[in-house]
């Protein structure tokens, strides 16, 4: 469940990072198990990212992330490793759904000035984000409503579950 505001760390990740450096396919048979994949997640990216991030923690990129194949495990594991959002100039378009059903805070924004290591504050109510350490810093970004509700509840299937039925998906 997406709370209405987070704080995070920042780390920073260029344009058109694939799902092949999010999901390492020498990792693909760890698909059965998302936890022990989650633990290699990002590695081809940033050797340190799957050791060192923590609960709460944020992806900032360029255009274009998530592009490539569409494993479906991509934005699984991201989650899974703890992280709370992932800002993006774009996604791509197969990883971005992926990402809202699996419950993934994902926001297009201007990233070029945030930086790595930076503590910045999301507010989904306002579509505001903010840096600690600089209170005249704001990029304003938008949700959908439909984005919204199923990322209140989880995911897409948790809104199915709670709403008990597939006609729940007509109410969004």
């Amino acid at each position: 469940m997406i709370k209405n505001c987070c704080e995070g760390i920042v780390w920073k990740f260029e344009d058109n990072v694939s799902t092949d450096l999010i999901a390492p396919g020498r990792f693909l048979h760890l698909r059965q198990n998302p936890p022990e994949f989650a633990k290699h997640v990002l590695e081809d990216a940033n050797p340190e990212f799957p050791r060192k991030v923590k609960k709460g923690d944020f992806i900032v990129a360029g255009g274009n992330f998530g592009c490539g194949s569409s494993r479906e495990i991509a934005p699984l594991i991201i989650k899974l490793s703890g992280v709370g959002a992932i800002l993006a100039k774009s996604f791509g378009r197969i990883f971005y759904r992926n990402a809202i059903n699996n419950g993934l805070l994902l926001i297009q924004c201007d990233t070029d000035d945030i930086r790595e290591g930076e503590i910045i504050f999301i507010d989904i109510e306002r579509g505001e984000v903010t840096k600690r350490e600089d209170p005249d810093f704001k990029i304003n970004f938008r949700l959908g409503e439909i984005e919204k509700r199923i990322l209140k509840e989880g995911g897409l299937l948790s809104y199915i579950e709670k709403y008990n039925s597939l006609d729940a998906l007509e109410q969004l």
